[in-house]
Protein backbone atom coordinates (compact mmCIF):
# COMPACT_ATOMS: atom_id res chain seq x y z
CA UNK A 1 0.00 0.00 0.00
CA UNK A 2 1.76 3.44 -0.87
CA UNK A 3 2.34 5.97 1.82
CA UNK A 4 2.84 9.49 1.57
CA UNK A 5 5.24 10.42 4.32
CA UNK A 6 5.31 13.84 4.55
CA UNK A 7 1.25 13.97 5.40
CA UNK A 8 1.06 11.08 7.40
CA UNK A 9 0.42 10.94 11.18
CA UNK A 10 1.70 7.29 11.68
CA UNK A 11 3.37 5.02 9.10
CA UNK A 12 4.13 1.60 9.50
CA UNK A 13 6.96 -0.19 6.93
CA UNK A 14 7.72 -3.87 6.87
CA UNK A 15 5.81 -4.83 10.10
CA UNK A 16 6.78 -8.23 10.75
CA UNK A 17 5.69 -10.52 13.74
CA UNK A 18 6.68 -14.22 14.59
CA UNK A 19 4.93 -15.91 18.09
CA UNK A 20 7.48 -19.12 17.84
CA UNK A 21 7.75 -20.64 13.89
CA UNK A 22 3.90 -19.02 13.25
CA UNK A 23 4.17 -15.67 11.26
CA UNK A 24 1.46 -13.25 12.24
CA UNK A 25 2.57 -10.22 10.40
CA UNK A 26 4.49 -10.66 7.32
CA UNK A 27 5.60 -6.93 6.21
CA UNK A 28 3.23 -4.80 6.75
CA UNK A 29 3.05 -1.20 5.20
CA UNK A 30 0.51 1.21 6.90
CA UNK A 31 -0.53 4.80 6.84
CA UNK A 32 -2.66 7.27 8.49
CA UNK A 33 -3.08 10.66 7.67
CA UNK A 34 -4.17 13.23 10.28
CA UNK A 35 -7.88 12.96 10.87
CA UNK A 36 -9.05 10.37 9.21
CA UNK A 37 -10.69 7.04 10.93
CA UNK A 38 -8.96 3.85 9.66
CA UNK A 39 -10.69 0.42 10.30
CA UNK A 40 -8.94 -2.53 10.02
CA UNK A 41 -10.72 -6.43 9.57
CA UNK A 42 -9.28 -9.69 9.63
CA UNK A 43 -10.64 -12.95 10.65
CA UNK A 44 -9.81 -14.67 14.18
CA UNK A 45 -5.86 -14.63 14.74
CA UNK A 46 -5.01 -12.90 11.77
CA UNK A 47 -2.71 -9.99 13.43
CA UNK A 48 -5.19 -7.19 14.07
CA UNK A 49 -4.54 -6.49 17.60
CA UNK A 50 -1.17 -7.39 16.84
CA UNK A 51 -0.39 -4.56 14.57
CA UNK A 52 -2.16 -2.34 16.62
CA UNK A 53 -0.17 -2.60 19.99
CA UNK A 54 3.32 -2.49 17.31
CA UNK A 55 1.84 1.23 16.50
CA UNK A 56 1.64 1.66 19.92
CA UNK A 57 4.96 0.92 20.77
CA UNK A 58 3.65 -1.86 22.80
CA UNK A 59 5.48 -4.65 21.28
CA UNK A 60 9.95 -4.65 21.08
CA UNK A 61 9.69 -8.09 19.01
CA UNK A 62 8.48 -6.57 16.05
CA UNK A 63 10.65 -6.05 13.36
CA UNK A 64 10.14 -3.17 10.36
CA UNK A 65 9.77 0.71 10.66
CA UNK A 66 7.12 3.22 12.92
CA UNK A 67 6.92 6.70 12.00
CA UNK A 68 4.89 8.61 13.50
CA UNK A 69 4.35 12.24 15.19
CA UNK A 70 1.68 14.10 17.69
CA UNK A 71 0.23 11.91 21.06
CA UNK A 72 -1.00 8.61 20.56
CA UNK A 73 -3.79 7.03 23.09
CA UNK A 74 -5.01 3.68 22.88
CA UNK A 75 -8.09 2.20 23.96
CA UNK A 76 -8.77 -1.51 25.02
CA UNK A 77 -11.76 -3.78 24.41
CA UNK A 78 -11.39 -4.40 28.15
CA UNK A 79 -11.12 -0.48 29.90
CA UNK A 80 -8.57 -1.66 32.63
CA UNK A 81 -9.62 0.52 35.13
CA UNK A 82 -7.93 0.25 38.00
CA UNK A 83 -10.51 -1.24 40.95
CA UNK A 84 -8.78 0.91 43.72
CA UNK A 85 -9.09 4.54 42.71
CA UNK A 86 -12.26 6.41 41.65
CA UNK A 87 -13.41 6.89 37.74
CA UNK A 88 -11.54 10.93 37.85
CA UNK A 89 -8.32 9.64 39.26
CA UNK A 90 -8.23 6.73 36.63
CA UNK A 91 -9.00 8.95 33.89
CA UNK A 92 -5.89 11.18 35.50
CA UNK A 93 -3.50 8.66 35.70
CA UNK A 94 -0.29 9.33 34.52
CA UNK A 95 -1.52 12.98 32.65
CA UNK A 96 1.04 15.44 32.96
CA UNK A 97 0.29 19.03 33.32
CA UNK A 98 -1.37 21.62 35.79
CA UNK A 99 -4.58 21.98 34.94
CA UNK A 100 -5.27 18.05 34.93
CA UNK A 101 -8.77 18.06 37.12
CA UNK A 102 -10.40 20.58 34.92
CA UNK A 103 -8.87 18.02 31.53
CA UNK A 104 -10.57 15.44 33.82
CA UNK A 105 -13.63 16.96 34.47
CA UNK A 106 -14.18 17.54 30.74
CA UNK A 107 -13.17 14.88 29.36
CA UNK A 108 -15.81 13.04 31.55
CA UNK A 109 -18.46 15.28 30.44
CA UNK A 110 -17.95 14.61 26.76
CA UNK A 111 -18.45 11.10 27.43
CA UNK A 112 -21.79 11.62 29.22
CA UNK A 113 -20.33 11.30 32.76
CA UNK A 114 -20.11 14.31 34.58
CA UNK A 115 -21.09 13.64 37.75
CA UNK A 116 -19.53 9.75 38.05
CA UNK A 117 -16.16 11.02 38.70
CA UNK A 118 -16.23 10.19 42.86
CA UNK A 119 -17.49 6.85 41.81
CA UNK A 120 -15.62 3.45 41.94
CA UNK A 121 -15.26 1.33 38.83
CA UNK A 122 -17.85 -1.00 40.81
CA UNK A 123 -20.40 1.10 40.29
CA UNK A 124 -20.24 1.39 36.75
CA UNK A 125 -22.16 -0.43 34.17
CA UNK A 126 -19.97 -2.37 31.00
CA UNK A 127 -21.14 0.74 29.27
CA UNK A 128 -20.10 3.35 31.57
CA UNK A 129 -16.34 1.83 32.33
CA UNK A 130 -15.58 1.66 28.58
CA UNK A 131 -16.79 5.28 28.46
CA UNK A 132 -14.22 6.19 30.98
CA UNK A 133 -11.49 4.04 29.08
CA UNK A 134 -12.87 6.52 25.70
CA UNK A 135 -12.35 9.57 28.74
CA UNK A 136 -9.02 8.31 29.50
CA UNK A 137 -7.88 8.65 26.02
CA UNK A 138 -9.50 12.08 25.12
CA UNK A 139 -7.40 13.50 28.39
CA UNK A 140 -4.67 13.27 27.07
CA UNK A 141 -5.55 15.18 23.84
CA UNK A 142 -4.39 13.31 21.38
CA UNK A 143 -3.84 13.21 17.50
CA UNK A 144 -4.18 9.59 16.80
CA UNK A 145 -6.47 7.26 18.79
CA UNK A 146 -6.02 3.27 18.48
CA UNK A 147 -8.76 1.43 19.28
CA UNK A 148 -8.58 -2.40 19.95
CA UNK A 149 -12.24 -3.86 19.78
CA UNK A 150 -13.23 -1.47 21.74
CA UNK A 151 -16.86 -2.08 21.74
CA UNK A 152 -17.11 -5.67 21.41
CA UNK A 153 -17.59 -6.67 24.60
CA UNK A 154 -21.10 -4.42 24.78
CA UNK A 155 -24.32 -5.37 24.38
CA UNK A 156 -25.96 -4.34 21.21
CA UNK A 157 -27.26 -1.34 22.19
CA UNK A 158 -24.90 0.09 24.32
CA UNK A 159 -22.62 -0.62 21.28
CA UNK A 160 -24.55 1.97 19.41
CA UNK A 161 -24.13 4.30 21.77
CA UNK A 162 -20.93 4.12 21.70
CA UNK A 163 -20.46 4.24 18.17
CA UNK A 164 -22.71 7.62 17.93
CA UNK A 165 -20.39 8.83 21.06
CA UNK A 166 -17.22 8.24 19.05
CA UNK A 167 -18.55 10.07 15.78
CA UNK A 168 -19.34 12.57 17.81
CA UNK A 169 -16.04 13.03 19.36
CA UNK A 170 -14.45 12.58 16.29
CA UNK A 171 -16.15 15.57 14.55
CA UNK A 172 -15.27 18.06 17.69
CA UNK A 173 -11.77 16.85 18.24
CA UNK A 174 -10.60 15.65 14.55
CA UNK A 175 -7.77 13.53 15.96
CA UNK A 176 -7.32 10.16 13.77
CA UNK A 177 -8.43 6.51 14.41
CA UNK A 178 -7.36 2.94 13.35
CA UNK A 179 -10.19 0.85 14.53
CA UNK A 180 -9.64 -2.74 15.16
CA UNK A 181 -12.76 -4.60 14.96
CA UNK A 182 -14.75 -7.96 13.75
CA UNK A 183 -17.79 -5.87 12.87
CA UNK A 184 -18.57 -5.36 9.17
CA UNK A 185 -21.29 -2.67 9.94
CA UNK A 186 -19.16 -0.85 12.66
CA UNK A 187 -16.14 -0.38 9.84
CA UNK A 188 -18.42 1.23 7.76
CA UNK A 189 -20.53 3.26 10.36
CA UNK A 190 -17.22 4.75 11.58
CA UNK A 191 -14.38 4.76 9.32
CA UNK A 192 -13.07 6.52 5.70
CA UNK A 193 -11.19 3.52 4.83
CA UNK A 194 -11.36 -0.11 5.27
CA UNK A 195 -8.17 -2.15 5.40
CA UNK A 196 -8.80 -6.40 5.81
CA UNK A 197 -5.45 -7.97 7.16
CA UNK A 198 -4.91 -11.38 5.64
CA UNK A 199 -2.11 -13.85 5.72
CA UNK A 200 0.02 -11.01 7.49
CA UNK A 201 -0.70 -8.42 5.00
CA UNK A 202 -2.93 -5.54 4.26
CA UNK A 203 -4.74 -7.73 1.34
CA UNK A 204 -7.53 -5.10 0.59
CA UNK A 205 -8.22 -1.85 0.99
CA UNK A 206 -11.65 0.04 0.65
CA UNK A 207 -12.40 3.63 0.71
CA UNK A 208 -15.77 4.56 2.87
CA UNK A 209 -17.58 7.31 0.35
CA UNK A 210 -20.41 7.90 2.37
CA UNK A 211 -21.48 10.89 3.92
CA UNK A 212 -21.76 11.29 8.17
CA UNK A 213 -24.38 10.57 9.61
CA UNK A 214 -24.33 7.08 8.04
CA UNK A 215 -26.99 3.93 8.64
CA UNK A 216 -27.32 0.74 7.48
CA UNK A 217 -30.07 1.38 5.19
CA UNK A 218 -28.18 4.64 3.48
CA UNK A 219 -27.83 4.19 0.12
CA UNK A 220 -24.63 2.51 -0.99
CA UNK A 221 -24.25 0.99 2.79
CA UNK A 222 -25.49 -2.50 1.43
CA UNK A 223 -23.21 -3.01 -1.67
CA UNK A 224 -19.96 -2.14 0.76
CA UNK A 225 -21.19 -4.53 2.83
CA UNK A 226 -21.87 -7.90 0.77
CA UNK A 227 -18.16 -6.84 -0.84
CA UNK A 228 -16.63 -6.66 2.48
CA UNK A 229 -18.39 -9.57 3.84
CA UNK A 230 -17.33 -11.79 0.61
CA UNK A 231 -13.80 -11.00 0.99
CA UNK A 232 -14.04 -12.12 4.50
CA UNK A 233 -15.52 -15.14 3.04
CA UNK A 234 -18.89 -14.40 4.96
CA UNK A 235 -21.23 -13.66 1.93
CA UNK A 236 -24.21 -11.63 3.45
CA UNK A 237 -27.81 -14.09 2.74
CA UNK A 238 -30.56 -12.41 0.66
CA UNK A 239 -32.65 -10.84 3.58
CA UNK A 240 -29.54 -8.58 4.98
CA UNK A 241 -28.92 -4.83 3.76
Amino acid sequence: MATRLDSDLITGRGIRRAFGDTVVLAGVDIAIRPGEVVALLGGSGSGKSTLLRVLAGLDDDAAGEVTGRGRTAVVFQEHRLLPWKRVAANVALGVPGTDVSARVARALAEVGLAERGAAWPAELSGGQAQRVAVARALVREPDLLLLDEPFGALDALTRLKMQALFNRLRAEHRFAALLVTHDVDEALLLADRVLILEDGLIAQESPVALPHPRAPDDPGFGGLRRALLARLGVPASPDQH
